[in-house]
């Protein structure tokens, strides 16, 4: 930048230059000077403030034998003790010397030079309700007039906690004999790390469970400047179970290698801070009876991709990727926290072969689908948007482009036996109850033509009215699921059409795990995209198998059992009051009085299903008489309740109304606001037209 200048000139400001540099560093070592003559103070210092915090804020007494200065940076620890207040001893360090880089100080940043650390022990105990541990579940009460002032902002939460760890990460690292272990009454579980190692950034070392029940081993790279970080934990012997998870939690849980990567930290403002990375797993094998009555194996599996952390929100970054074997999708999330909370889901794929999605699937997940085989391509996505406070507002789209997918053999759930007579086993609380087969072999099994039409428009309209219409999914019923279930902050309505009903009766194990949705949603997908049974097939199985009361399946033993009538001879009140009934079957007997009638309470049930039938020209207007058949409906005489002492004749509303009956008129008035939102559209029905 002095081209431009005088030698004389150049010359005079170089000097003036070196004499700012020179100022600076005599600053500088006068501060070092300073400093080391009193750091034994400024180390007395710290130690009482560490000690003062750790009583005040967390109850735990910090006692050290000896400590001094060893060299310029170093402070050498001797018989540190952590022990909570009249409780047991939660740590030990024998022997503890720490380093502090230089350089990291003048610009404010306390890291970690050299740490070398011997004999030491962390011991975790619990006694009945009580452990040496609770103080990291207590929660802090800062001052009220400070935490109105806090802004939210996890951005800069997570910049600072991820400092916090790697500022702590040190550079170089040897320590030998660590010991971890905890003890309740009745688990006690010790894992020992005889020897840990950083150097120049490779990290190495072993975890010793219960001495050598089993071995892990730990290898990786860390670069805490650059806040780079690779892990790869793996065990010499395969199925190595994670100690503690089966007698704590049942669950049996052991892997080849799990391994994470962080690439990269960006902080690109105040309010944005983006973690790249990727985490993956080799030979993942999970057994929990929530998830599947065997072993889950997952091969192989990775994922890479964004999080991006903003002031008041998580996003994970639509670039992201999913594989797992040749299956690859990419998903995206992102959650809102304030002003208003906010969630969206997404996931993409490409155009793929469609056996690779099977394939990917872990064996031992879906039992259904165990073997199948299938040719084409397939390309899937899902949008999903939610504003919690407008429920009502819900965006979810699902399309699946499957034209070319063919079933080319069928798993364990072999869809083409629906074609022909199978035997069908009743469940109940997850025990078979009776086989029942369907085909001219049972006399019970009423082919659909001979069933009353009534029956059948009827149980169409309040079970799943676009059944003849749609894919085996109503997105419209998926959408008005969620929005009521969270509108009343607990489950009242499903989203489940015939075809979800019917193969999670036929095909899948009653075990109810927390994926068996996902297999029933994959099966219908497939029943309904082969196109190899009808769906006036399905429709005839389905009337056939459902439950109707006690001990009662299929609509041959309900008519039989409720009115001593055939399928085909059901009048529209009684074929009403039977598809009233398919969500809560044992409670059929309790919709009848005394006499054998409906009670009261029934009727708006009746004109809401009536009227809806009349509207879509289902029945006929003439039909309405007698409140579309509620007053014909009559129990046979064997299943009526016995005739009260007194009954009050000057009004035959007023009836005592159980508990379970109040429950009943509940679910039958969301199922009314359902439908009439579903009937809405199909009526071309808008708010134009409502308010005239």
């Amino acid at each position: 930048m002095f081209n431009n200048l005088s030698p004389l000139l150049r010359s005079k400001k170089m000097r003036i230059l070196y004499i700012i540099l020179g100022v600076v560093l005599i600053f500088m070592v006068g501060v070092g000077v300073f400093a080391y003559q009193k750091r034994d103070g400024l180390l007395l210092s710290a130690i009482g403030k560490a000690k003062e915090k750790l009583a005040a804020k967390y109850n735990l007494d910090l006692k050290i034998q000896y400590y001094a200065f060893k060299g310029l940076s170093s402070v050498q620890f001797q018989n540190i003790i952590l022990q909570p207040k009249g409780g047991e001893q939660l740590a030990h360090i024998q022997d503890l010397t720490v380093s502090v880089r230089i350089l990291p100080l003048f610009f404010g940043d306390i890291k970690l030079g050299r740490v070398l650390m011997d004999n030491s022990a962390v011991t975790l105990i619990k006694k009945d309700s009580t452990s040496n541990y609770d103080f990291l579940f207590k929660k802090n009460n800062p001052d009220s007039t400070t935490n109105k002032k806090a802004e939210t902002n996890f951005a800069d939460l997570a910049d600072r906690m991820l400092k916090s760890v790697f500022y702590k990460i040190p550079k170089d690292m040897d320590m030998k004999n660590f010991e971890i272990s905890y003890q309740d009454d009745s688990t006690s579980q010790r894992i020992l790390i005889p020897e840990a190692e950083i150097s120049g950034g490779d990290l190495k070392t072993k975890f010793l469970l219960n001495e050598h029940e089993a071995v892990w081993n730990l290898e990786g790279i860390v670069n805490p400047d650059d806040k780079e970080l690779y892990l790869r934990l793996f065990s010499d012997i395969k199925d190595i179970e994670l100690p503690l998870l089966r007698r704590k939690f049942g669950l049996k849980a052991s892997f080849d290698a799990i391994s994470f990567r962080l690439n990269k930290v960006d902080r690109k403002n105040k309010e944005l801070l983006s973690l790249s990375g990727e985490w993956g797993f080799e030979n993942l094998k999970l057994n929990h009876w929530r998830i599947s009555d065997k072993d889950v194996l997952f091969p192989e599996g990775l994922m890479s991709g964004t999080l991006n952390i903003g002031k008041t929100s998580f996003e994970i970054d639509k670039e992201s990727k999913v594989k797992v074997k040749d299956f690859e999708f990419s998903p995206y999330v992102k959650y809102v926290h304030k002003p208003e909370q906010l969630l969206e889901l997404a996931i993409h794929t490409d155009r793929i072969e469609a056996q690779k999605f099977f394939d990917a699937i872990p064996q031992g997940l879906f039992h259904s689908l165990e073997g199948i085989r299938v040719s084409g391509h397939m390309q899937y996505d899902l949008n999903f948007a939610l504003n919690f406070k407008k429920p009502d507002d819900i965006v979810f789209t699902s399309k699946m482009e499957d034209q070319d997918l063919k079933v080319e053999q069928w798993g364990n759930a072999n869809i083409a036996e629906l074609n022909k007579p199978f035997t069908y086993i009743a469940y109940e609380d997850g025990k078979p109850m009776r086989t029942i087969v369907l085909g001219t072999q049972n006399k019970d099994f009423t082919p659909l033509d001979q069933i009353s039409r009534y029956m059948q428009i009827s149980l169409i309209n309040t079970e799943d009215p676009f059944f003849f219409a749609h894919n085996g999914f109503q997105e419209e019923a998926f959408r008005l699921s969620i929005a009521t279930n969270l509108k009343e902050k607990k489950f009242k309505r499903g989203a489940s059409t015939i075809s979800m009903q019917l193969v999670k009766n036929v095909f899948l194990n009653r075990n109810k795990t927390v994926v068996r949705k996902v297999e029933e949603i994959i099966v219908v997908w497939l029943m309904e995209s082969s196109k190899q049974v009808s769906k006036k097939r399905l429709y005839e199985v389905y009337l056939n198998v459902i439950e109707w009361g006690k001990n009662v399946y299929g609509i041959t033993e309900a008519a039989r059992y409720y009115f001593g009538k055939k399928p085909a001879d059901l009048n529209l009140g009684e074929s009403i009051f039977l598809s009233s009934i398919v969500p809560r079957p044992k409670t059929g007997l309790y919709s009848f009085d005394w006499t054998g009638h409906l009670k009261p309470n029934m009727m708006r049930y009746f004109n809401t299903y009536g009227s809806i039938m009349v509207k879509t020209g289902q029945i006929g207007v003439d039909s309405t008489v007698s409140n579309y058949g509620f007053y014909q409906v009559e129990l046979v005489p064997h299943l009526r309740s016995a005739r009260p002492a007194f009954v009050d004749t000057t009004n035959s509303d007023v009836l005592d109304i159980e508990d379970r009956d109040d429950e009943f008129l509940n679910i039958n008035e969301t199922t009314e606001d359902h439908k009439r939102s579903v009937f809405d559209k199909l009526l071309g029905r808008n708010k134009e037209e409502e308010g005239k």
